[in-house]
C-alpha cells in the first residue's frame, strides 16, 4: 500500500482520503481505525442497559473504582476501564486526568486551579481539573 502525507495549517481537523478500487480486508482495518469512533459505548442505570452515543457523552471519570459516564442529565457506569471506552469514543475527547476524560466539545469554561491545575467545566455544570502531567496539551489544544 502507498502513503503520502501533506501538512498544512487549512487542514485542521485532519482528515484522510482513502483511493482504492477495492475494499479489502486491510482497507477496512484502515478505515475502522481512522474512522469517526462512532462505536456506541454501554453504560447501565439500575437494571437497564442504555446505549450512549460518544457525542452524547460528556465526561468519563472513575470514582470509587467504577467508571461513570456523563450525559447532559444521566449519569451511567460501565464495566469497561478508561482507557478501553477512550479509543472507543474517538478524537473528540482528551485525557485530562489519571481518572478523567472529557468531550472537548462540551467544554463551557477554564478557569486557574491550586497548584498549576485548571478548573474544566463542561456544559452540563460537571467540571473536574486537568492535572499537571496533562496541561500542557490541553494548553495547545486551546492555543494558549
Amino acid at each position: 500500500m502507498k502513503v503520502s502525507l501533506e501538512l498544512s495549517k487549512e487542514y485542521h481537523p485532519p482528515y484522510a482520503v482513502i483511493y482504492t478500487d477495492i475494499v479489502t480486508d486491510e482497507v477496512q482495518r484502515i478505515i475502522d481505525l481512522l474512522g469517526p469512533g462512532d462505536i456506541p459505548i454501554t453504560g447501565f442505570q439500575e437494571d437497564r442497559i442504555v446505549v450512549i452515543k460518544p457525542n452524547e457523552i460528556y465526561m468519563i471519570r472513575i470514582e470509587g473504582g467504577k467508571t461513570v459516564i456523563y450525559t447532559e442529565k444521566e449519569q451511567y457506569f460501565s464495566k469497561k476501564r478508561l482507557y478501553e471506552i477512550l479509543d472507543r469514543v474517538g478524537s473528540g475527547f482528551m485525557q485530562i486526568s489519571k481518572q478523567t476524560v472529557v468531550n472537548l466539545s462540551c467544554m463551557q469554561s477554564v478557569e486557574a486551579g491550586f497548584g498549576g491545575t485548571l478548573l474544566l467545566k463542561l456544559k452540563n455544570g460537571v467540571s473536574d481539573y486537568v492535572s499537571r502531567k496533562y496541561l500542557p496539551e490541553f494548553k495547545s489544544y486551546l492555543g494558549i
